[in-house]
């Protein structure tokens, strides 16, 4: 289990403990207020573009596999 999985299950067993209902009224309300989207990447216009054109390539069926890449790529280094 990653770090925020166990994070996330400490407080969720710490919170079933909790009786007060005022203390679980104010949780409450500051999870509320936090923004969920905060992860969110403002992508750059070139960053969509991109996008744009591996949704178009995959699409097309234009596909290579990670090994066939590594390849590839050891290929383009030995000619550097």
């Amino acid at each position: 289990m990653t770090t925020t999985d166990n994070l996330r299950n400490n407080i969720i067993n710490q919170l079933l403990t909790i009786t007060n209902k005022d203390y679980l009224s104010a949780l409450y309300k500051l999870l509320a207020t936090t923004v969920a989207d905060t992860n969110k990447v403002k992508l750059s216009e070139e960053q969509i573009v991109m996008l744009q054109l591996s949704d178009k390539d995959i699409k097309k069926g234009k596909l290579i596999s990670h090994k066939q890449l590594d390849k590839d790529d050891l290929q383009w280094l030995k000619e550097l």
